[in-house]
């Protein structure tokens, strides 16, 4: 029998990008393959009935669903038999993350899965990458889901922005807490998942940082190397380390008395899921919430990618995990190169809560106005708009849509859900090596929405979860914003406006923190 195409594996080249010839046949290194998952449709109707509300759903333990919703142990040994007929090395398997990583060179990826690697040069250097679709043996047809890994084209870009004018109002996350209402309280006894493609941290920035702003004890931070990536402080607060910086100062100084797990993988579709996928199955550090501040347009990903991603948010739902992730900084196109509206994803996941960006005027102690973040082409704005992957959830039935060319029914999966600050403008005051600044975009939403829901689960003592159906059937907990928009290039017919009630610019609004921690 001959091979058959994966679903969703097909692959293009980067816009713009050019093969310069074959990969190093002798290279060597690993890629993830994704087994299927046992008892979907069981799986499925659990989360729909947590999302209705019906508590006697429950959330479940790692360990009751690694069991249940795993991978079985006969398709991760077909997968083992098929690596080894290739010579290829299985390092690591686990059924709950439904993970097989394989170790083996490029020629004998070449072989095993019926792809050409090729070396490509884009704008931003060189990758090695595929074009067209993978292929599977027929023993392997339906047990395999994804292969990640053989292209390893950077997955994402962080979503942070600097102050470029020094001169602008900024603030500390304590007081951006305080003038969201947060309720009183540290997080004590939850842990936050930070999820980071690059950079890293030194503790002595932290110490510094928290001691200046009067966080004591600092929080407990702790660093997870995921596909060999470590801690890995790179110099400067224009890269990586000032999405990670802010990660951890934002979400640290809200909610203190959680311990801070800062997951650090490549930044490859394999280590972005990788990373995910341990989180949310980690027996260790056991993480209650994820904040990812990563992403890209939705465009850019494969199917499988995007199946893969949104099934692991599942699974964090189940398991009873808040996935807060930022919408973007790049307006209604998300930084696409080919003119065309794009949302970014992870945050487009309907298992995922997407944070959009706002700016923010205050009088020191109140919000007096709040609008969509936009500060143009340069400056950045806070993105959102219309999935064309994901079909609307059952908690956005019946929703609108406003953009430049009129109102319409919402078609697919809206986003973002929420806002809070992100105009560097009004921007954070944090500490990246060595340096006191001043960083705004929506990378600064997702951890400060994770510290919210901290110190919510610690009030309530027990997870919130999936928390995205709750906040539709509650709006009134929630800043509504309904000035500015998020078109940032003035010619996007479809760039989207702020209205009353839930917008694909703003979301449903800023969080009212003692609200929220009642409807929750």
């Amino acid at each position: 029998m001959t091979n058959t195409l994966l679903a969703g594996s097909h692959r293009l080249p980067y816009r713009n990008a050019k093969a310069t010839g074959h990969a190093n046949p002798d290279e060597r290194f690993e890629v993830t393959v994704l087994v299927r998952r046992q008892a979907v449709a069981e799986l499925t109707d659990h989360v729909a009935r947590l999302a209705r509300g019906d508590r006697s759903a429950g959330h479940l333990t790692r360990q009751a669903f690694d069991t249940k919703f795993g991978a079985s142990a006969a398709d991760i040994e077909a997968v083992s038999n098929f690596a080894h007929r290739h010579g290829l090395t299985v390092t690591s398997h686990h059924a709950g993350r439904r993970t097989v990583i394989l170790s083996g060179t490029v020629a004998q990826f070449n072989a095993a899965f019926g792809v050409n690697l090729q070396q490509f040069d884009y704008d931003d250097g060189t990758y090695r990458g595929r074009t067209g679709d993978i292929t599977l043996p027929p023993e392997l047809h339906g047990v395999v889901e994804a292969v990640l890994g053989l292209d390893n084209r950077p997955a994402a870009r962080p979503h942070f922005r600097r102050n470029a004018t020094g001169s602008a109002k900024s603030y500390t996350p304590l007081q951006i807490a305080s003038l969201y209402q947060f309720p009183a309280g540290n997080g004590a006894g939850e842990t936050i998942a930070i999820i980071e493609l690059g950079g890293g941290y030194r503790p002595a920035d932290l110490k510094t940082y928290f001691a200046a702003i009067g966080v004591a004890p600092a929080p407990k931070v702790t660093s997870v190397s995921v596909d060999h990536a470590k801690n890995k402080p790179a110099g400067g607060a224009d890269g990586p380390d000032g999405e990670v910086l802010l990660d951890i100062e934002v979400a640290g100084a809200v909610a203190p008395g959680a311990h801070l797990a800062v997951y650090f993988a490549p930044n490859t579709d394999a280590g972005f899921l990788d990373a995910i996928t341990t989180a949310v199955h980690d027996t260790v550090n056991t993480p209650s919430i994820i904040s990812i501040s990563w992403g890209g347009p939705e465009s850019s990903w494969t199917a499988q990618a995007t199946t893969a991603f949104d099934s692991a948010f599942q699974a964090a739902a189940a398991i009873g995990i808040t996935v807060l992730v930022a919408s973007g900084d790049s307006g209604s196109n998300d930084g696409a190169t080919d003119g065309s509206l794009n949302v970014d994803f992870p945050a487009s996941s309907p298992h995922a809560t997407g944070c959009g960006g706002s700016h923010i005027a205050t009088d020191g102690t109140t919000i007096t106005a709040e609008s969509v973040w936009n500060d143009g082409t340069n400056g950045g704005a806070g993105g959102g708009g219309i999935s064309t992957v994901f079909a609307t959830p059952a908690w956005q039935s019946g929703l609108t849509v406003t953009d430049n060319s009129g109102t319409r029914a919402l078609a697919n999966r809206g986003v973002p859900d929420v806002a809070g600050d992100a105009d560097p403008e009004s921007g954070y005051q944090v500490r990246v090596d060595g340096t006191n600044t001043v960083i705004g975009g929506t990378s600064a939403v997702a951890p400060l929405w994770a510290g919210l829901i901290a110190r919510i689960n610690a009030i309530k003592g027990s997870p919130v979860g999936l928390i995205n159906p709750a906040l539709y059937a509650n709006q009134a907990a929630l800043n509504d914003i309904t000035t500015g928009n998020n078109d940032i290039t003035s010619s996007n017919n479809g760039a989207y406006r702020a209205t009353k009630g839930w917008d694909a610019a703003s979301g449903l609004g800023s969080p009212i923190g003692t609200a929220l921690e009642k409807v929750l």
